[in-house]
């Protein structure tokens, strides 16, 4: 295994274990099965394990495992607050402690705030004390390092990242994503004031395996070094020194033994300018079958009536390269969880977004596509709750 070291110098495995998406039984975790494959992983010397509050039975899982086994100590845990259950200081101590518990823990290594959206998002909890709650359980221990994860444009990511003196950051980024999400952009500038960055969503839920169109199969099928989908797709990230860790949602023995493979034989610099150029044919492959061709550079940024135009067309477009399940999972993160709701439908037709358009998109036509395919019952049903959750 490869290690890369964090804001302090602590050694992480540029592998991390993603833990969403154990395979469940009966409504939960297959402790069994599960096991099996957290022990493989770290006997191939994975040390990071990313969890959260929200993942159902994720937390008391790999609690359970670690404690059962005696490995609390050899790992490296990540866990995140859901800040958008909180309403005040002691709701943010009550279910950190509970998360401690279902972890049988006394400290977390990496502490993140799940999902951080927007600077008004941050100011809320600074006024609810989250910047004194943080140096609290720092002092004490009960917290080693802060971050945030992190779903939408990269504008916003960079002003995340500059607001507050954070230890590392989490971001959704795969050589799809390149120049969404937070993209390159975020990743360089993180990088560049020394935040680690960890990253999520690499083969984006699987999709840049199990659901390739033809056209991208055969680029990787007749390019002649022969590497499956998944393991391209983790060495253009294990190629790139920003990167400190990679997460994969792993829920089979080969799948953990294939990408501790992959990450113990990836070197930074290993991809030429041939290899890069393929891996750009199979993204406009895949890219072929998208309705908008932003490129996520956000020129057209800030909107008068706050629509993340970047985060709504690369949800759009994962619509119909993906299905509307995931596409729908962005474009709430995106949009509807947010303080102040950046949805596709707040467009009022005012064209101030196409005159810095490089790609000549007709923005406001493809906003109100976008509406359609994507604020749905589903997603009137979850804003309006998020709307009544904050008027308490």
């Amino acid at each position: 295994m490869i290690y890369r070291k964090d804001r302090y110098g602590n050694e992480i495995s540029v592998l991390g274990y993603g833990c969403m998406r154990f395979t469940q039984k009966l409504g939960r975790p297959d402790m069994e099965k599960t096991e099996k494959e957290i022990l493989l992983a770290i006997e191939g010397g994975v040390n990071y394990f990313d969890t959260a509050y929200v993942y159902p039975g994720s937390e008391a899982a790999l609690g359970q495992i670690l404690a059962k086994n005696g490995l609390r100590d050899k790992v490296n845990i990540a866990t995140k607050l859901p800040h958008y259950l909180i309403r005040s200081k002691e709701g943010m101590e009550k279910l950190f402690q509970e998360e401690l518990k279902r972890l049988q823990t006394d400290h977390v290594d990496y502490y993140l705030m799940h999902m951080l959206s927007d600077i008004e998002t941050w100011n809320r909890l600074c006024e609810l004390g989250i910047k004194e709650w943080i140096q609290e359980k720092k002092r004490n221990g009960q917290i080693r390092q802060i971050g945030f994860s992190y779903h939408g444009n990269s504008n916003m990511f960079c002003r995340l990242v500059d607001v507050y003196d954070w230890d590392f950051v989490q971001i959704q980024y795969n050589y799809m994503d390149e120049h969404t999400q937070a993209g390159r952009k975020g990743l360089m500038h993180a990088a560049q004031k020394g935040i680690p960055v960890i990253i999520m969503e690499p083969l984006r839920g699987g999709k840049l395996v199990s659901r390739l169109p033809e056209e991208a199969k055969k680029i990787f099928a007749e390019y002649p070094v022969k590497h499956t989908p998944a393991q391209w797709a983790f060495k253009w990230l294990f190629d790139q020194p920003q990167v400190s860790c990679v997460l994969s949602g792993m829920n089979s023995e080969e799948m953990v033994r294939d990408n501790i493979q992959t990450a113990s034989e990836t070197r930074v610099g290993e991809l030429g300018e041939k290899e890069q150029q393929m891996l750009k044919q199979v993204a406009a492959a895949i890219n072929a079958k998208m309705k908008v061709g932003c490129t996520g550079c956000a020129y057209c940024m800030p909107c008068p009536k706050n629509v993340d135009i970047p985060g709504t067309f690369a949800a759009y477009n994962r619509r119909f390269a993906e299905g509307r399940f995931w596409a729908g999972v962005e474009y709430m993160m995106c949009t509807a969880l947010r303080k102040d709701s950046t949805k596709a439908s707040n467009c009022i037709g005012c064209g101030k977004c196409e005159k810095h358009c490089p790609q000549n998109i007709q923005i406001r036509e493809e906003l109100k596509n976008a509406q359609k395919e994507l604020e749905g019952p589903v997603y009137r049903i979850v804003r309006k709750a998020v709307e009544l959750f904050k008027a308490f």
